[in-house]
């Protein structure tokens, strides 16, 4: 099996890209893989993954003269297409021509839209440029069998009471009577609808860092809401974190998939909002999938819960006789949905043997 894998990693916003590159990498070690992770920004990781990891070297975006006297590895990856430097390519070329041409992925953002099944595992053929005569590979994560999967082998904890009590001791813990709810997003003019879904019932709110934590402790709330302001913390708290609450709101990747494989509570999904719309469609075809075969008073009162923080459909009024809207009106059953979706995730081959086993394949 190889041994040596060039992980490339641009951080464009956010902390999605090098959540999901350092998870990645962690995860590749683990299967005694030696992974260098090339990345333009690594600030993050002081409090991501302030310890590091054994078998992952980070190293900052090389220079061209640093590119081009690399040691090429066994493995190439892209993630989310972010072109690895053109001499770095050339050297990749150069040790193809030795004959050890390396197996080169572009690593592709998750999607449950139809494309991403047809499209996983097709090659592109390089025929122009630094890497001429060299192939590329797309690796989409996904869903399905039809996939590469998502990673999920690391969850840190299967028990919530034993992350409720954690969280208790970090000073996070709810009050007799409280529900907890982690929120994670990004601007949202929806948030209030939010708000008032979950102000139906004594609600602590633990705001993760980031503009909405800055606005939400700004904002005057309801007396059934109660906040806690959380500082950056390191990836296995994050998921502790996730499994702690009883309702989570996330945002972009990293944390979409946490929240599906790490958390046992519903979750809301806040998509990055595309100029162009495009994240309606890609929110759907995520909902679709979720939702596939649920009751449908169940379907119905969900599907409106991720449009509504979507800003794509009004939160509806709450029924006069009811404790709330879709968010506590379903939650029952929501809970119990959830659960299955999280035990098919689990239960699906993880994302670094699906693509250890691509390389072994192609390589």
């Amino acid at each position: 099996m190889p041994a040596h894998w060039d992980l490339f990693c641009r951080v464009i916003d956010n902390h999605g890209d090098v959540g999901v590159c350092w998870r990645l990498a962690v995860a590749l070690a683990q299967r005694g893989q030696r992974v260098v992770l090339w990345i333009d920004d690594d600030r993050a990781l002081a409090w991501m993954a302030p310890a590091g990891a054994p078998g992952v070297q980070v190293r900052l975006w090389p220079t061209p003269a640093q590119a081009g006297a690399a040691t090429v590895g066994d493995v190439v990856v892209e993630a989310f297409g972010c072109d690895p430097p053109p001499a770095f390519v050339a050297a990749m070329a150069e040790r193809a021509r030795a004959g050890r041409a390396p197996v080169w992925l572009n690593l592709e953002y998750l999607s449950a839209e139809p494309y991403v099944e047809r499209s996983h595992g097709l090659r592109s053929p390089q025929f122009s440029g630094p890497g001429a005569g060299l192939t590329k590979w797309f690796f989409y994560p996904g869903f399905s069998a039809a996939t590469g999967g998502l990673l999920h082998a690391d969850v840190a904890t299967d028990d919530p009471a034993a992350a409720r009590a954690w969280a208790a001791q970090q000073g996070w813990g709810t009050q007799p009577g409280e529900r907890s709810a982690l929120l994670f997003c990004y601007d949202n003019p929806a948030l209030p609808g939010l708000l008032a879904q979950l102000a139906a019932r004594p609600t602590l709110l633990r705001l993760a860092p980031g503009p909405m934590q800055a606005a939400l402790l700004a904002m005057a709330l309801p007396p059934t809401l109660r906040r806690v302001a959380l500082p950056h913390v390191t990836q296995p708290d994050f998921d502790r974190l996730l499994a702690a609450s009883e309702f989570n709101l996330v945002r972009g990747e990293d944390s979409f998939v946490r929240a599906q494989v790490a958390a046992d509570a519903p979750f809301l999904w806040q998509i990055y909002p595309q100029d162009d719309g495009a994240h309606a469609a890609k929110l759907t075809a995520f909902v679709d999938r979720y939702l596939d075969g649920s009751p449908p008073a169940l379907a119905t009162a969900v599907r409106t819960a991720f449009l509504a923080i979507n800003g794509l459909a009004p939160w509806p009024a709450a029924p006069a006789d009811s404790a709330g809207g879709p968010i506590w009106t379903a939650w029952p059953a929501w809970l119990a949905w959830h659960r299955g979706w999280r035990a098919r995730r689990r239960a699906a081959p993880d994302l670094a043997d699906t693509l250890l086993g691509f390389v072994a394949e192609h390589g």
